[in-house]
């Protein structure tokens, strides 16, 4: 039985890996000339800069995806790095006992609660209350959900999710809190400061923060050394080592339909590929009102596209230096207060800054050098993206403007680094827009809701359509790694039931 899947980014190379093994005969198209789609990375002059991977959930055995990405990837064969600060925090407006500006986000929960004790022992309620939250997400056994769609539960199955009773209450309470809210309860200046600071000034759900670090804890949210190229590439590898075929650069353009059902792919050079199945791991806006041409969409899904149900997750305008030195006095992610505010040729204000020194992966720079990453997010990622179509010149030089202004201040921070920088790439909103086909430049699909254990809305199946699938980091607010490879998966499990075939992994 034939497959055409758009896409050969993570949620596309996994899912042609489990249709593999499932003795189908699958084809994926892919736009660009390399696999990868988001995680991505590039050369330039001997510097290899990423487009976001920082940590992969499920870097051991003590988080359940490590056994999804084992399926398809030698999980052990890779050496991740974990770091012991997450991120390191300077505030604006207050100091702690010592007299200190900077906050430290530990990894480790121990280290994080000594840390904040000694910085408020008036608040010891609080952050009893948050270290033991995660403690406590760490003792809940992960639901069987992980490795079964929901839909496909036996009833015996089903009746066995009371025991998970106690997490979801837990996660019913625990999603009310948010960063905000648990700062209005800390009675310490630099800590409330701190804690409001976690996500650059916006109000997010604290267990965005809470349950990676329950995970970091337990050193399960490593970064694998080779970054993006190395671990895409392991997928790919194992993608072709069962009969998989990739074509780069080539194009979907139409998603053809005869009948109610997908019968295959109209590419932009006009050739068409005929197929018995359909899936895209691709964007879901081109998907559903471009290859789709708006035809199998219902109230939902127009919802959606309006962002009246769920908003699309910020774009980003990035700033990438490959510099002499190694930096190695200083943490991975540092945030700090600019000296003078920054305003984008897009509208946006800034008056903080998120610097990632990238001198952990020896592979990425040259000996006695460093690539370090300078990033802005913006809600209004459609302005490059329209001013790239409409006038190349003027975009060209805005976003250099704007690259002199971020390279200044992270220079006043970190001193003398605008002499030593030997390479420089930007990537805007526009450019994740031109290589991922991301709708409105997006770096993670839709932003999650105030409820962020709520049921996705977006679906993997269309009404009106028989044998197409959409899979991918679209399909559940947040998106990321963990979402790509486990909405593949649960592709492969559905396609396998509605053709009655046993779903099965080879090892």
């Amino acid at each position: 039985m034939k497959v055409n899947i758009i896409g050969a980014g993570v949620a596309g190379l996994s899912a042609g890996c489990y249709l593999q093994m499932n003795g189908f005969e699958t084809e994926i198209f892919e736009g660009q000339s390399a696999a990868g789609g988001l995680c991505t990375s590039w050369q330039r002059n001997g510097f290899t800069f990423e487009s976001g991977l920082q940590w992969i959930l499920g870097s051991n055995r003590h988080n359940p995806f490590y056994h999804l990405w084992s399926e398809l990837i030698d999980m052990p064969a890779i050496r991740f790095v974990n770091h012991d600060v997450r991120m390191e925090i300077e505030v604006r407006d207050t100091v702690d006992r010592h007299g200190n500006k900077v906050f430290h986000l530990y990894t480790n929960i121990g280290r994080l609660e000594k840390y904040l004790l000694g910085i408020a022992p008036e608040d010891k309620g609080p952050i009893g209350r948050l270290v033991r939250s995660m403690r406590k997400m760490q003792s809940f056994e992960i639901p069987p959900l992980i490795r079964k769609v929901p839909q496909l539960l036996t009833w015996k199955e089903k009746r066995g999710y009371i025991k998970h009773l106690p997490l979801l209450l837990f996660l019913y309470h625990a999603k009310r809190e948010t960063n905000f809210s648990f700062a209005a309860k800390l009675k310490n200046p630099f800590l409330k400061e701190a804690f409001r600071l976690l996500f650059d000034g916006d109000e997010m759900p604290l267990m965005i923060l809470t349950l990676p670090l329950s995970f970091n804890d337990l050193e399960s949210t490593g970064y694998p050394i080779g970054g993006s190229a190395g671990f895409v590439g392991r997928l790919e590898r194992k993608y072709l080592g069962l009969g998989g075929n990739i074509h780069f650069d080539v194009a979907v353009d139409k998603i053809l339909c005869a009948q109610g059902r997908a019968a295959g792919l109209r590419l932009a050079s006009g050739e068409e590929k005929l197929s018995d199945i359909t899936v895209s791991a691709a964007d879901w806006h081109f998907t559903m009102f471009h290859a789709l041409e708006g035809r199998y969409v219902d109230k939902t899904i127009l919802k959606l596209a309006s962002q009246e149900k769920l908003k699309v997750y910020y774009s980003v305008f990035a700033v990438y230096l490959g510099v002499e030195g190694t930096f190695g006095d200083l943490p991975p992610f540092m945030r700090f207060p600019t000296e003078t505010e920054l305003v984008s040729p897009d509208g946006t204000r800034y008056t903080r800054m998120e610097v990632h020194i990238h001198n952990y992966d020896p592979g990425h720079a040259p000996e006695g050098k460093t690539v370090i990453s300078i990033s802005y997010y913006t809600k209004n990622g459609e302005y490059w993206i329209n001013l790239r179509e409409s006038d190349r010149e003027r975009y060209i030089a805005e976003k250099k403007q704007f690259t002199g202004q971020m390279i200044a201040a992270a220079d006043a921070k970190l001193g003398g680094l605008t002499s030593r920088i030997e390479v420089t790439d930007i990537a805007t909103p526009a450019t994740f827009r031109r290589y991922t086909g991301n709708w409105k430049g997006s770096v993670q699909g839709w932003l999650p809701g105030e409820n962020i254990i709520a049921q996705s809305p977006v679906k993997t199946e269309l009404p009106g359509l028989k044998d197409f699938y959409f899979t991918g980091h679209w399909t559940i607010p947040g998106g990321g790694l963990p979402v790509a490879i486990k909405s593949a998966r649960d592709v492969a499990q559905t396609i396998c039931h509605h053709k009655k075939k046993p779903f099965k992994v080879l090892h």
